[in-house]
């Protein structure tokens, strides 16, 4: 047996006959790696991203008053977050100009991801606070998830693991390219 991995069979803790995949680097997101948490001195990333060069931030596309970045959490290959410069946290505080801007490169995304991988669909959403499953609550952005025929299969759903099949580095390069074409 490999170091590691364990057969169950039965009751919890148990050995069941399942197999176990573990994704601990989620638990560490959840602990507060890379969050601003109260109790942490971890600054806002959508506030500090923008000063980075965005090869090295993950930045595939910069507006007026938002930026569209890959999440480094994602659910699916291509995930995006349009976020906005300015550091507020509720969509009732963001200017029209902001919210059309956001609107508008959330659309942009979509077109962008379809020609780049062909996506069939996607998952929009806004978390409004932390009660709503807001992993920043304190920053507004707008989730962008792209989705395939089949691409919810048995691993995330039995296995509790998503598998991606590109780095983000590369598919960050592939959408920033495409996306001055559209």
């Amino acid at each position: 047996m490999e170091q590691g991995y364990q057969i169950s069979t039965g009751g919890a803790g148990m050995p069941d006959g399942w197999s176990r995949l573990w994704a601990p680097h989620r638990m560490d997101y959840l602990a507060g790696e890379n969050r601003p948490l109260p109790g942490n001195d971890v600054p806002c990333p959508f506030c500090a991203l923008p000063a980075q060069i965005d090869e090295d931030a993950l930045i595939v596309a910069r507006g007026e008053t938002a930026y569209v970045v890959m999440n480094l959490y994602p659910y699916n290959a291509g995930h995006l977050l349009i976020c906005a410069y300015r550091h507020v946290a509720d969509l009732t505080e963001l200017s029209d100009v902001e919210r059309n801007e956001i609107s508008a490169l959330t659309a942009h995304s979509m077109k962008v991801l379809r020609k780049v991988s062909n996506a069939k669909g996607f998952n929009l959403g806004m978390n409004q606070g932390a009660i709503s499953g807001a992993g920043i609550a304190e920053h507004i952005h707008q989730h962008v998830v792209p989705r395939w025929a089949g691409d919810a299969n048995f691993m995330p759903i039995i296995g509790q693991t998503k598998v991606l099949p590109v780095l983000l580095q590369k598919t960050r390069s592939d959408l920033a390219q495409a996306w001055d074409q559209i």
